[in-house]
């Protein structure tokens, strides 16, 4: 049996890694299988030598990243166990894993009283740094793995550092059963409803007086997608939401429209397709003829990259089996 204590400068530094949830260090305790004791501003692991050395080392990392300015969520905490726990199944291989430090590293935006975004998996880091290095970027998989909030965020540091000129939001409203130019008030106001997770978005990282600045100088621009046929987007971060309600036409619109200086986000989950039969799905198409194609990456989300609630990840989890056992005649199960 090994032992090692960890002390701490308050109780109150020591409790903001994890969270100030004992609940998280029973889990942690159950994954790394060893016993966990803390009182005052220290903590104690008591196991083999090999646990006793991998909660050590996730204490340490989630140290780094309060003494750099960063908070430690309940998910950030999971995060850094379940890294640990496989490398120890793996016996002692990271398998390419990240550090919640790596992740911190990896900042966007931020000021003005909002914290900075980060991306939480490891998915989401390679999502970032591929918006980073390529043109088109696709971003696929379930609900809740911050495909469009990180989108969001990364078009919102284009803008705000002066690499675009604008950012401009779109998306399918296959949902209205009816065209956009029979619905009441004008345009903004017709297409508000499927572009509001986007506002939302947008709100929750920049201060309120910043979202009025880019919304009167029209910086963020709503362009519905059945209305963007003919324009050549230049100097633009483009990004296209629920894009697995495309058509394939549209797909192919929307694709060529990009200009010189600009970046195209495409977000979309492809167990969520509202067309039938669900093959015309213009993101289906486009993932299967252009993943080979330089220039553009793919990057697949699954439900460990869920931020959501914990159990949000289990509901995606046991809809992927029930559907891989039994697929619906009427409604084919869809895989990326």
């Amino acid at each position: 049996m090994a032992e090692k204590t960890l002390q701490f400068e308050t109780p109150h530094f020591l409790h903001g890694l994890f969270a100030d949830d004992l609940s998280l260090l029973r889990d942690l305790e159950k994954k790394l299988d060893l016993r966990v004791t803390t009182r005052d501003s220290w903590i104690r692991f008591e196991g083999n030598e090999e646990q006793v050395a991998s909660a050590a080392a996730i204490f340490s990392d989630l140290e780094e990243v309060r003494r750099k300015g960063g908070t430690i969520t309940a998910h950030s905490f999971r995060f850094a166990v379940d890294v640990a726990h496989e490398a120890l199944e793996n016996h002692g291989s990271e398998n390419a894993s990240v550090k919640v430090s790596e992740l911190f590293e990896h900042r966007l935006l931020g000021g003005g009283g909002k914290p900075p975004v980060t991306p939480r998996t490891k998915n989401q880091l390679a999502y970032i740094e591929a918006m980073r290095n390529h043109d088109v970027i696709f971003g696929v998989g379930p609900a809740g793995t911050g495909k469009t909030y990180l989108a969001m965020a990364y078009a919102l540091d284009l803008l705000k550092s002066h690499q675009v000129e604008r950012v401009i939001l779109t998306r399918p409203a296959v949902e209205a059963g009816e065209a956009l130019g029979f619905l009441p008030g004008a345009m903004e106001e017709k297409v508000l409803p499927y572009l509001r997770p986007l506002y939302d978005a947008m709100s929750s990282m920049l201060d309120g007086s910043e979202a009025i600045r880019m919304g009167q100088k029209n910086l963020v621009e709503i362009a519905p997608l059945a209305f963007m046929r003919g324009r050549t987007l230049s100097r633009a971060c483009v990004i296209l939401d629920e894009a697995q309600n495309t058509s394939r036409e549209q797909m192919l619109m929307f694709l060529t429209r990009l200009g010189e200086g600009s970046k195209c986000i495409v977000t979309g989950d492809p167990s969520q397709i509202d067309l039938y039969p669900v093959e015309r799905s213009g993101l289906l198409e486009a993932v299967s003829y252009l993943k080979e194609t330089d220039g553009i990456a793919f990057i697949r989300f699954d439900g460990r990259d869920v931020v959501r609630h914990p159990v949000v990840a289990k509901i995606i989890q046991a809809y992927e089996i029930g559907r891989s056992t039994n697929v619906s005649a009427d409604r084919p199960t869809v895989r990326t």
